[in-house]
């Protein structure tokens, strides 16, 4: 822990706890009927995990998630149950499928960079020709990547090599990409509501048992945060590519850019630029900032909530009510 406000490691050790994933933000305890997500305060770009935490990111993260897998449930089954501590939610147990589904409604990004090396196939999936950076697709297109191991970078894939390698059967892909679509659409729409653009975002499902021993298809991890989506200011958006302008963007592009102006885009020969006390603090409060204006309300910094100890009771106290 580096401060009163920041968890980088949460390590915690539980009694009954079955097994222990570390992402390359969040800490995965798997207990025998649940599993506890720990929304640590790390960050990462390129698939590299920055050496110093964020204060309140953690936090920042998990109840924006909270918020969008409960204002999701009636379309799409998830695994979020419960949110017992400010950086901990607790769900369902689900086998992970080993593809991320990748929707995009606007050429950004990787998209971009992609398309303006002159390349028109991305996944598979074939590009128009003639777009700018930043204009809107025809309809929201699906270009999965590679569920990376710790450390690996994740990688494109097209439809036809996830089912020639076997990474998930056909009735999960068509179950994938139909829940892909309606949570995008219903991410639209929330958007919308507060005056801003899903440009793309990033989807994971597993497979979870019930007690009958039935397999189903399911949403995990978070959605439509900063970390794993874009957005766009709606009011300003159509002036904007009128003009050829940038759009301004609500999403962690901020940090990659950042790190691409002081000479990082995770290549193994390029050092990690210093961040200082002030790029940390810059960070923290474009977050923070990026939780009010998805959801209209400020975000209740309790920094005493915000260690080990708190966490670790949050998650016993639950263990007890569902043992009980």
């Amino acid at each position: 822990m580096t401060s009163k406000s920041s968890l980088k490691d949460s390590a915690l050790k539980f009694e009954n706890q079955t097994d222990f994933y570390q992402g390359k933000v969040r800490d995965v305890y798997s207990f025998p009927n649940f599993v506890a997500m720990v929304a640590s305060d790390r960050i990462s770009a390129f698939d590299v995990v920055l050496p110093k935490p964020i204060p309140y990111k953690g936090q920042v993260l998990n109840q924006l998630a909270a918020y969008f897998l409960q204002n999701a449930r009636d379309i799409v089954p998830n695994w979020f149950e419960t949110s017992p501590h400010p950086q901990v939610s607790i769900g369902k147990k689900a086998k992970t499928l080993p593809v991320e589904m990748v929707i995009r409604g606007y050429l950004a990004g990787h998209a971009w960079r992609t398309y303006n090396e002159g390349k028109r196939v991305l996944c598979g999936v074939e590009l128009p020709e003639g777009m700018k950076e930043n204009d809107k697709f025809p309809t929201p297109i699906i270009t999965p990547s590679t569920k990376a191991e710790n450390g690996a970078h994740d990688e494109d894939i097209s439809e036809k090599e996830i089912l020639k390698q076997g990474l998930v059967t056909e009735t999960q892909w068509k179950k994938m990409v139909e829940y892909t679509h309606l949570l995008f659409k219903r991410g639209t729409a929330l958007a919308a509501e507060r005056g801003l653009i899903l440009v793309d975002t990033k989807y994971e499902f597993g497979v979870f048992v019930d007690e009958n021993n039935e397999e189903s298809v399911i949403l995990i991890d978070e959605i439509h945060t900063p970390d794993s989506s874009r957005y766009f200011y709606a009011k300003e958006y159509h002036e904007k590519q009128e003009k050829g302008e940038r759009q301004n963007q609500l999403s962690k592009e901020f940090v990659r850019e950042w790190l691409m102006e002081n000479g990082f885009q995770g290549k193994e020969e390029q050092k990690i630029p210093e961040m200082t006390p002030e790029v940390i603090d810059r960070i923290s409060q474009r977050y923070c900032h990026l939780y009010f204006l998805l959801t209209g309300k400020e975000l209740d910094k309790n920094a005493d909530l915000m260690n080990e100890e708190k966490i670790f009771e949050s998650v016993i106290s639950y263990q007890e009510s569902v043992t009980s």
